[in-house]
């Protein structure tokens, strides 16, 4: 088969325009990727066995929000039991039990108007001092104006940790027992 001088041209060109395409697409995606650095950053690993104190709050800090964390002593959970209160029945299921001891995690930002509320250890629970909300020891609203309870973000168990950022069948629990709401 012999190629004229045309059709070589043709082929070579076409060829050019190809591997320039792929190139520049390439380019393009890596572009509007984030970066690792972003990526790392939308997960974090809490290993749950370091929250040694009863009742003391923890903050940690994952997508520039706080996470509050609580390790429950025995006398919470048996409030918790015990209470007749609609918002403590649902306390129990938003506690994530690692190791047999009970813990709050949420993120700690106000459902009202985005303050970060106050922890009261002696009474165990929450003020908002923007406007006066309250929350229990399990996040959940006592008094208004906030709209609901502190949320629960996005949790995967791995043993004794936490990676925050992925999705798990757990996490999907609370969502559809309307312990939380959706935050993927």
């Amino acid at each position: 088969m012999k190629i004229d001088r045309r059709g070589f041209i043709e082929k070579a060109f076409g060829t050019v325009v190809g591997v320039g395409t792929v190139a520049s697409l390439y380019a393009m995606k890596r572009t509007w990727d984030p970066l690792p650095s972003v990526t790392a950053a939308g997960f974090l690993t809490l290993d749950m066995t370091k929250y040694t104190k009863y009742n003391h709050l923890y903050l940690e800090k994952w997508r520039g929000q706080p996470i509050f964390i609580i390790r429950k002593s025995k006398n919470m959970i048996e409030n918790m039991s015990s209470s007749s209160n609609k918002y403590q029945k649902q306390d129990k299921k938003r506690d994530i039990v690692i190791a047999n001891s009970h813990f709050l995690m949420c993120i700690g930002i106000c459902t009202h108007l985005g303050c970060i509320p106050v922890y009261r250890p002696q009474d165990d629970n929450f003020l908002c001092p923007c406007h006066g909300a309250m929350y229990d020891f399990s996040g959940m609203v006592t008094k208004p104006p906030a709209p609901r309870g502190f949320d629960i973000p996005p949790f995967k168990r791995d043993g004794n940790k936490l990676i925050l950022g992925l999705d798990s069948p757990e996490y999907q629990k609370l969502v559809k027992e309307h312990a939380t709401l959706n935050k993927t």
